[in-house]
């Protein structure tokens, strides 16, 4: 029986070695590095579906969201806090405990008794308790205070999983507005890049023309010159136009994680009428101070705020525990050898009391700071609703403006080409209009972009969600209908509709700033003018 503690040692010690030696620094070796890059690189791609046919916007958003990886991971954060929830939840049952034991000694334990008034011995040394015994139990116990810090904590968890919810809202709503800003760049890139690479062929042909034709002497060599400096500037301009184009399309692919590679075709489809301008700017600053997810995180952070003053405060309080149990001990002196047992225990730190006024004042001066970041945060998102309309307003201006440009442009080409002889002056005039139509198609395009860009701007600084609570599939094209059904909702009904009894918006976009009311109106008695 004495061999039982001494195997016990050593293979207790043989593993406190083992475990020593494991706590040396064991950097990755370069294969494991190697494999661990390819298996990260599988895993961007995986499991997606193939592109069969041209991608639509709505196509384009579903795969960014589907496959987006920073819209996965918030995703995965938001089931992770939910999870903990549900975690935190079973620290408010009862703690059952099961214990079991063994116990060996090296010799008798026992004692006697002496007088307390002569000293002498009146007992002869006795034990009541074996050198080698064995012990279970199985004991229940519920403390009152650990119910209540768990029901705070429980609390905490739910808002920090709600939090969690209006982060990913918000990573939804930013790949949208990413894609539609990048999606439209890359279907005008689609357009124009192959015109675009002929028409710079050509004044490559143009340009040695030219410079052919000022060495023999065929022309003039300012009117050579002026053709030439025309041409550089329209082939300087293409350039960089080209390069703007040729990264849309990048960008857009990198939105929608598709595979280094892939061919991305656009659906080349008329292009989607705008929506009108906003004609109730208040009432887009209600949606925006409702549904923004900022706003609500901060809300909530209020929440996780109180909750972890409350619990501090509940701390200050008495504890009850309750406790009941089953023993048993294999002691042969005992008289019981199993048995139950109750009790009640109620402890309270008194010192702790004095801090009660303290945490009461912080809890104030934390609300009103949480409070006071909130509405800070609602004066930038009004600030950012009012700065898309006008965008928004402008963009469409430009637009107006660039298709007018686009009309101009193309009778000036029609007129080059109808008055075109076997000059080459006339030839390098032909290729003047031609570029400076080319530039004009991608300034309309540009401009059509840019509009779509500051709507989808607008349509984010409102915070209104771009998906459905829940989806009958999940497949790419199941969720382009869905997503174009609530954004079309959202438009008519959020956005675009004027509140009741709203006026149109006038013909010169959205008022930024509320009128002054007139003398003998309703506004000076108390009324307001819309906005």
């Amino acid at each position: 029986m004495h061999r039982l503690p001494l195997t016990t040692l050593a293979v207790t010690a043989g593993l406190t070695l083992s475990a020593c030696s494991s706590l040396e620094p064991q950097p990755f070796d370069a294969t494991e590095i190697r494999q661990r890059a390819i298996s990260d690189q599988a895993q961007m791609y995986r499991l997606q579906e193939p592109l069969n046919q041209p991608v639509t916007f709505y196509e384009a958003a579903a795969r960014a969201l589907k496959y987006n990886l920073d819209y996965r991971l918030k995703l995965m954060e938001s089931a992770l806090a939910s999870n903990l929830r549900d975690v935190s939840r079973h620290e408010l049952l009862p703690r059952i405990v099961a214990e079991a034991g063994y116990s060996d000694r090296s010799n008798d334990s026992g004692g006697t008794s002496i007088g307390i008034e002569d000293g002498e011995e009146s007992l002869r040394p006795s034990t009541s308790e074996q050198r080698y015994r064995s012990t279970a139990g199985l004991g229940l116990s519920w403390s009152l205070l650990d119910f209540g810090l768990a029901y705070y904590e429980n609390q905490q968890k739910a808002d920090q999983m709600l939090m969690a919810e209006e982060r990913r809202r918000k990573v939804a709503q930013n790949v949208l507005r990413d894609v539609r800003n990048a999606y439209w760049r890359a279907l005008a890139a689609q357009r124009l890049i192959p015109r675009l690479n002929v028409l710079l062929a050509r004044t490559e042909v143009a340009l040695d023309a030219a410079r052919e034709a000022q060495r023999q002497g065929l022309l003039p060599r300012q009117e050579v010159l002026a053709y030439q400096r025309a041409l550089l500037d329209s082939t300087t301009l293409l350039t960089a136009r080209r390069q703007d184009l040729e990264l849309a399309k990048t960008e857009l692919a990198a939105l929608m994680s598709l595979p280094p590679g892939t061919r991305l075709i656009l659906a080349d489809e008329p292009e989607p009428d705008l929506p009108p301008d906003v004609s109730d700017i208040e009432r887009l600053e209600q949606l925006a101070l409702q549904h923004r997810p900022e706003i609500m995180e901060e809300w909530y952070r209020k929440r996780v705020n109180q909750n972890d003053l409350e619990a501090a405060k509940l701390r200050l309080w008495p504890n009850v525990t309750v406790s009941a149990g089953i023993e048993y001990d294999s002691n042969d002196y005992l008289y019981n050898n199993d048995w139950t047992e109750t009790g009640v225990n109620v402890s309270l730190n008194l010192l702790k009391l004095l801090s009660y006024p303290d945490l009461n004042e912080a809890q104030d001066t934390q609300g009103d700071a949480d409070d006071l970041r909130r509405t800070a945060l609602s004066m930038a998102v009004l600030t950012q609703v009012r700065v898309g309309a006008l965008r928004y307003h402008l963009a469409r201006e430009e637009l107006e403006y660039s298709d007018e440009s686009l009309e101009v442009d193309e009778d000036l080409l029609a007129y080059a080409k109808a008055a075109a002889s076997s000059s080459i002056g006339s030839e390098l005039e032909v290729i003047r209009a031609e570029s400076r139509y080319l530039l004009s198609q991608y300034q309309r395009e540009a401009a059509y972009s840019r509009a779509q860009a500051a709507w989808g701007r607008l349509f984010n600084s409102v915070g209104l969600d771009v998906l459905p609570e829940t989806v009958a599939q999940h497949d790419v094209q199941t969720l382009a209908g869905e997503i174009e059904r609530i954004m079309t909702t959202h438009e008519r009904q959020g956005i675009i509709a004027p509140h009741p009894g709203q006026p149109p918006a006038p013909a010169g976009g959205p008022t930024l700033e509320p009128r002054r009311p007139q003398p003998g109106t309703g506004a000076d008695k108390g009324g307001t003018d819309a906005v």
